[in-house]
């Protein structure tokens, strides 16, 4: 597992690939775009949106009279509207477009904030705010994969200067020649999305092991159906960021009562109650067996939804929302539902992997239940037996989702496998998905770039 120290971590996501649902059965056409997405209840969509002099198309001639294919590196980086800036303990966002910033740490929240004096010159977003008598003063670059400060000035105390990596999603990839050799991947994944006619399906996928260049490619990913038990992933995080804030002990019990007992998937749901069950049970079954009485059971313990959306908001992931319990029809009706995108999804994953939100303790402890998963339906049926994976499913009648990580060394790669409409179809439209990927993966690489 290639992973970078905390304090100069490698990052997720910028340039990458994406494919649109429209006229996919024909050519595709590759371009690096933004990421974009519905709005949330944290507000509007400010997704990043490149201006036109930023967008670039790998693979295609320039000015400089490139041939094609030859020299995909862009002239400058491309630069987001939205990034965050990853130090040890803590994150602080940027929305350069809304001229918003949070910071949010071990020590205190301060939710987003407006920022209405933000300059944003050169690609770079710097000002400062001042929350509850503390003063944030910031210079955060809009491109990723760069090195930002940000200085917090407290009240009879010393400064204290926090230097990071800027997160933006996508991350650029560190070799664009390299990342080149995965756009192929792009038109074969199209191919499947496609054939889906009854799923509308979106896949996203970036090289963690830099083989490809840490490129990250997407077909529809900004697909944004409902999240499932993915949004599970992201309970495990915050309950794991906490711990690694010290605030909480994974042996540390919670009172379990009769009234927690919720149907679906799990484990927990047949023992007796009241009983105290531990945060690392709690924590294991939530994923091993997408425990819903562990979910909701966590759900409580963070002090509901806003912390686990505050986590959501502070990566500045907009197509995802905690908004109800697991198995809670009646808040279903009222129109309060979980969702997520492939593209939000492998920014978690990306993030994890790279030890820009969890320590690697936790990182590590999270990918190890990952590998216990035991609904293993979906990637796990679709590759060759032993092949190494860390997965998470999501399942509804109307949602069919994997995601996780394939393991293959030397060729680790996240990936969000996700689909709307009737779950039967959308569970083959997963696997032929994720046959592909993995098809592609042990393909040995020449260093020709195919279309």
């Amino acid at each position: 597992m290639r992973i970078s120290d905390k304090r100069c971590s490698s990052s997720l996501l910028l340039g990458f690939v994406r494919v649109p649902l429209k006229g996919l059965a024909a050519a595709v056409a590759l371009a690096v775009v933004a990421t974009t997405g519905p709005a949330t209840a944290d507000g509007p969509d400010h997704g990043p949106v490149a201006e036109p002099a930023q967008q670039t198309e790998p693979g295609y001639g320039d000015s400089e009279g490139h041939e094609p294919g030859l020299d995909p590196t862009p002239e400058r980086a491309p630069t987001s509207e939205v990034s965050w800036l990853s130090f040890p303990g803590g994150v602080f966002a940027v929305d350069s477009l809304g001229h918003t910033v949070r910071y949010r740490a071990c020590d205190s929240d301060t939710g987003r904030v407006a920022d209405p004096n933000m300059r944003v010159a050169a690609g770079v977003a710097s000002g400062a705010v001042v929350v509850g008598g503390v003063a944030y003063r910031y210079r955060v670059p809009l491109v990723g994969r760069s090195e930002g400060t940000l200085e917090v000035i407290g009240r009879h105390r010393p400064p204290v200067e926090l230097t990071g990596v800027v997160v933006t999603s996508p991350q650029p990839p560190t070799d664009p020649v390299a990342g080149a050799r995965l756009f192929p991947l792009s038109g074969q994944l199209a191919r499947v999305v496609a054939d889906a006619s009854l799923n509308p399906s979106g896949v996203t996928v970036r090289d963690l092991s830099g083989r490809y260049g840490d490129q990250q490619i997407a077909v529809n990913g900004s697909l944004r159906p409902k999240a499932a038990s993915v949004i599970k992933l992201w309970i495990l995080v915050e309950l794991l960021r906490r711990v690694d804030c010290g605030q909480a002990s994974l042996d540390d019990g919670v009172l379990v009562t009769p009234e927690d007992v919720v149907g679906g998937t799990g484990q927990l749901q047949f023992e007796t109650f009241p009983q105290v069950v531990t945060l690392h049970r709690l924590a294991q079954y939530l994923i091993k067996y997408s425990d819903n009485v562990a979910a909701n059971v966590l759900i409580t313990y963070l002090g509901g939804f806003a912390p686990v959306n505050a986590l959501i908001d502070s990566m500045n992931q907009r197509s995802t929302i905690l908004a109800r319990r697991m198995l809670d029809s009646a808040a279903a009706q009222r129109g309060e539902e979980n969702y997520t995108s492939p593209d939000d999804v492998v920014s978690l994953l990306g993030a994890v992997w790279d030890g820009e939100i969890l320590t690697p303790a936790s990182r590590d402890l999270m990918i190890g239940f990952m590998r216990e998963q035991t609904l293993n339906t979906k990637i796990p049926a679709a590759l060759p037996p032993g092949v190494p994976v860390a997965h998470k499913t999501g399942d509804l009648p109307d949602a069919s989702h994997d995601v996780g990580y394939y393991l293959i060394p030397g060729t680790e790669t996240a990936v969000a496998f996700l689909t709307a409409g009737p779950m039967a179809t959308g569970d083959e439209t997963v696997r032929r998905m994720a046959r592909t990927v993995y098809d592609f993966l042990v393909t040995p690489v020449d260093g020709a770039v195919e279309e």
